[in-house]
């Protein structure tokens, strides 16, 4: 009877416990429901304005970000299609932007400009016969060149056309400025340069550059390239076993041992920006200008490239690194991390195999060299 009583006051006692872990399950589930529906809904700010008049100078990003915490989350503020965001010559100066509170989208309202009646009179009416009296106007149509961009292009436009990160294979057989005309040791604005390993089959415009920094990670220690700057143009005016060309631009002097890249095509500049779809954490390793600090519109250089899965129009978060509390003697009390900053939005605009470069669009910290940035 005893064993009988102890095996029920057991499974009394298992039942109970059983219990309270279930509904300590149920509280969880509960708690965390409302944070991951949270993270798919789109937050209006607390000060977003009721409209917002398109100046030159704005951008989609900061116009978007003047009305929602998420300003990356085009489709839902703009209510477009993915074709639509990579083609963004939609809104114009003199633009009135209205947020739709009911649907958390902005909607294009028309110009801020006086209407043609008040403004010009060329519309008359006549109430009392019901009659309008037109006059012939001019009629202005916006040009795709007057449209505001998606990010500031300025601040990026060099970054888009020369050949900026470049890895060991690449040098190997990269053509090289071996010797100059009268045996010149600088060279400049059409001068002539003999070069090796240029082949005749890629054409006869080439871009010249210089190496740089060279970029390391700093978890593995990898070489992940070498950053070069851009010295100049050129053109090919004879191919041989060591080729003959004539440099066509010189933004710095040239020298020999320097390298030339074929020309290619700036990238669009359009850009769809979105979160990644994985988890991505990469860290600044370099500050474009060889700075230790930057702000707003800085260019920064990730550890994380095409490899990585990161592409151009990824945006990612800025963290900084949790400060460590030290803890007192007396009651000999641990040292206590504080969890990690985070601080400002950057926007990764063109990718390399193993790095890329971003554009700082947020911040309200200094962004620092060895900070983290992750899927947002």
């Amino acid at each position: 009877m005893q064993n009988l009583n102890a095996s029920a006051n057991t499974v009394a006692h298992l039942l109970y416990f059983a219990g309270v872990s279930m509904r300590k399950i149920i509280s969880l589930i509960c708690i965390l429901f409302p944070i991951v529906t949270y993270a798919d809904t789109l937050e209006i700010r607390k000060d977003a304005p009721d409209r917002h008049v398109v100046v030159k100078g704005d951008t989609l990003w900061d116009i978007s970000a003047t009305f929602f915490n998420d300003p990356w989350k085009w489709q839902q503020i703009w209510g477009l299609n993915k074709d639509s965001i990579k083609d963004p010559h939609w809104i114009y100066p003199g633009d009135v932007v209205f947020l739709d509170r009911k649907t958390g989208t902005l909607r294009i309202g028309g110009t801020n400009t006086p209407s043609p009646v008040a403004a010009t009179g060329e519309i008359n009416s006549a109430p009392a016969s019901n009659v309008v009296k037109l006059s012939p106007r001019i009629r202005e149509i916006a040009s795709d060149h007057d449209a505001i961009p998606a990010i500031p292009f300025d601040a990026i436009a060099p970054f888009l056309s020369k050949p900026l990160v470049v890895d060991d294979t690449i040098l190997s057989g990269e053509p090289t400025i071996v010797g100059s005309y009268e045996h010149r040791t600088l060279l400049g604005f059409n001068d002539i340069a003999y070069v090796s390993n240029l082949s005749a089959d890629k054409g006869t415009a080439w871009q010249i550059y210089r190496l740089g920094q060279t970029f390391v990670d700093p978890d593995s220690a990898e070489v992940l390239g070498h950053e070069v700057s851009y010295l100049g143009d050129a053109s090919v005016e004879k191919f041989a076993t060591i080729s003959e060309l004539r440099i066509t631009k010189a933004v710095s002097e040239i020298a020999i041992g320097d390298y030339l890249a074929q020309s290619t095509q700036a990238y669009g500049t359009s850009f769809e920006p979105h979160a990644p779809n994985t988890h991505i954490a990469a860290k600044i390793i370099s500050i474009y200008g060889g700075v230790n600090q930057a702000g707003q519109n800085a260019v920064i250089t990730l550890n994380k490239g095409k490899r990585d899965g990161l592409e151009d129009g990824h945006v990612l978060a800025l963290y900084q690194k949790g400060e460590v509390l030290k803890g007192g003697t007396f009651f000999k009390r641990r040292d206590v991390t504080l969890p990690n900053l985070r601080y400002g939005l950057i926007f990764v605009f063109r990718t390399f195999q193993k790095v890329s470069y971003a554009l700082v669009l947020q911040t309200r910290l200094p962004v620092q060299v060895l900070d983290t940035a992750q899927t947002p």
